[in-house]
């Protein structure tokens, strides 16, 4: 059997003596495969550094265009460390599929059935198709594994266009970045996704960065994602992604520290002029931590529901986020029809929600539809539109066991208390103190300016006269330590209400 010396070359420079592994390797639009792959005498694609580098290996993309899928060969582990795919520093290496046609699933970044891989700092971008039967990506993970970080990518223009048929969420699949645990008995555990770029993507039915599945143990952080015609950032359970139905569920997860606007579905084939797509979902998953992210002009802020009947999106904490001009509702939960799922066991608190419903829907800025127990919306500021309807309560309320507990949070409109209007299952109640009997909710709540710095400039900070200062609830409230912008979120054993603690 005859090899090259160049790919013996290659290997000997993987292991270095007593097999431990060379640190870097480089590949650039000027070097050739046949190269080394050291910075003198770089490798020309960034696959063949994926075919040949071992775990404990860093390789540096010089600046420039690469036209190629990649598919990651190798894991690293614990001992020699990550196998790190970097642009070079201070560079931008580019993975473009303008000229690539996607076959089946595709995607222009593969990563399936490994481990202790890190991806950073790649522009990947232009992935097209309009064919239902094809689904581009952007990044994929898939499978089962561990430790895998996908840090400062650029994931933009991957579009699915396919029009659609007769009823919504027909459309065809794509995504910016996927994350599918598929294997039924080894979830994708320690995921790390943070300050990712996602934007101008046409997702058709699906979603702009996503985990779904055998999915656990995993912090999606201090991502910007944008200009988007579906869902933004979405945790899902029970669609069979994973075989097994005990671990088919995204689970023990951190969202925070996001930017997510102009979401929205409206002109997406897939939907048509619906506008329900969210800055962030929670559709089915279970344990998840939603706090200090920022949501405007999307469909909707935030939802937290389950698509799945029987199935229930459950101990969700969303706290400290700022939700401002939403085309529907800033915060929506429970199955959005009664045949749907649950949302149980979740609490909405210390969030600020302004104007929203732009689009008039009907929706309000606090929606609870079907199938909702054991809720709490609590230490909130709801600062509605002109049309002042704060919120839309489907559900036939029991007294006694009412499905959202609601209470300690700050209401205002600029038409008044007696303008605002509260949409319930028996009818509309108009008046917020009209809307506190005839519910029982809200009974330690007001309705009152909050005295913002500045809305108009989106400066939501509390005002030295707000009457929101020190009012919160904080007994069995799971307030967190850190408000929206990271100061300490209890002050003198008090905490504001909203997303903003004063200092």
């Amino acid at each position: 059997m005859k090899v090259k010396f160049a790919t013996l070359f290659a290997i000997f420079a993987c292991v270095g003596a007593f097999g431990q592994t060379n640190s870097s390797f480089y590949v650039s639009t000027t070097g050739a495969d046949s190269n080394p792959g050291t910075q003198a005498a770089p490798w020309r694609t960034v696959q063949h550094a994926a075919d040949t580098v071992l775990a404990g290996s860093t390789v540096n993309v010089r600046g420039g265009v690469y036209e190629e899928l990649v598919s990651i060969k190798a894991s690293g582990n614990a001992t020699d460390g990550y196998i790190t795919f970097r642009s070079y520093p201070g560079e931008t290496a580019v993975l473009d599929a303008g000229h690539l046609v996607p076959n089946g699933r595709s995607a222009i970044l593969t990563i399936h059935d490994k481990s202790y891989v890190r991806v950073e700092g790649f522009e990947i971008r232009n992935f097209h198709t309009a064919e239902h039967r094809l689904t581009p990506l952007g990044i994929d993970v898939m499978g089962a594994g561990s430790h895998i970080e996908l840090l400062k990518n650029n994931v933009h223009h991957i579009e699915q266009t396919f029009p659609g048929r007769d009823h919504p969420g027909s459309g065809g699949n794509g995504f910016g970045i996927a994350v599918y645990g598929t294997d039924a008995k080894t979830p994708i555990s320690e995921l790390i996704i943070d300050g990712n770029e996602v934007h101008h993507l046409q997702t058709g039915s699906s979603e702009s960065l996503v985990v779904n599945g055998n999915v656990t143990n995993f912090r999606i952080t201090h991502n910007v994602v944008h200009d988007n015609n579906n869902i933004g950032i979405d945790v899902i359970g029970f669609e069979r992604t994973a075989p097994d139905p005990a671990v088919d569920q995204a689970r023990d997860g951190v969202v925070s520290g996001n930017l997510v606007y102009n979401i929205h579905s409206r002109g997406n084939p897939a939907y048509q002029n619906e506008e329900n797509s969210d800055g962030i979902y929670v559709d089915g998953g279970t344990r998840i931590l939603i706090e200090q992210n920022v949501m405007h002009d999307d469909d909707f802020g935030i939802e937290l529901a389950s698509e799945h009947k029987d199935r229930a999106t459950s101990y969700i904490i969303a706290r400290n986020n700022l939700i401002y001009h939403c085309h529907t509702a800033g915060v929506s939960i429970g199955g959005y029809a009664p045949e749907r799922g649950h949302t149980d066991h979740s609490t909405v608190v210390n969030n600020t929600l302004y104007e929203n419903d732009t689009s008039d829907t009907g929706s309000g800025e606090f929606q609870m539809q079907w199938n909702m127990a054991d809720d709490v919306f609590a230490n909130n500021i709801v600062y509605a539109g002109a049309r002042c309807l704060i919120t839309l309560n489907r559900s036939q309320v029991d007294k006694q066991k009412p499905p959202v507990a609601i209470d300690h949070n700050l209401y205002y409109c600029a038409s008044g208390s007696k303008a605002s209007t509260w949409k319930e299952f028996a009818g509309t109640v108009s008046g917020f103190e009209q809307y506190v009997q005839s519910t029982g909710n809200d009974r330690h709540s007001r309705f009152l300016d909050p005295h913002f710095v500045d809305a108009a400039a989106h400066d939501f900070h509390l005002r030295s006269d707000s009457p929101a200062l020190a009012a919160g609830a904080t007994e069995g409230v799971p307030v967190g330590e850190l408000d929206l912008e990271g100061s300490p979120r209890v002050k003198s054993g008090k905490i504001d209400i909203g997303s903003y603690q004063s200092q």
